[in-house]
């Protein structure tokens, strides 16, 4: 059974940095997309970035382009999501998850790691 482990998360002024790492085991990690996503309080858990095994094709929602950077390392069976410029919005609980070959939907998560940007 495919674990997924996210760490990093903490408090930070608006306009600094975080790095979020997520370390996955039971699978394969290297033949699987890995997304991030994130979830405010009192609104629906939204898409943050997507990267292919390879890390040749990378996505990122609109409001994050430019701040954030998402890689991952497959020896490591980690991905991670480097976050600066951060703004206030950015507070929410950080997830990582794989998506599956098959369904092509993200179904297996991490617990989540809490992000808090001061302004």
């Amino acid at each position: 059974q495919v674990q997924l482990v996210e760490s990093g998360g903490g408090l930070v002024q608006a306009g600094g940095s975080l790095r979020l790492s997520c370390v996955v085991s039971g699978r394969t990690f290297r033949n699987y997309v890995m997304g991030w996503f994130r979830q405010a309080p009192g609104k629906e858990r939204e898409f943050v970035a997507r990267i292919t095994w390879s890390g040749g094709m990378i996505s990122y929602v609109d409001s994050v382009k430019g701040r954030f950077t998402i890689s991952r390392d497959n020896v490591k069976n980690t991905v991670y999501l480097q976050m600066n410029s951060l703004k206030p919005e950015d507070t929410a609980v950080y997830y990582c998850a794989t998506q599956s070959s098959v369904t092509g939907r993200f179904d297996s998560w991490g617990q989540g790691t809490q992000d808090t940007v001061s302004s």
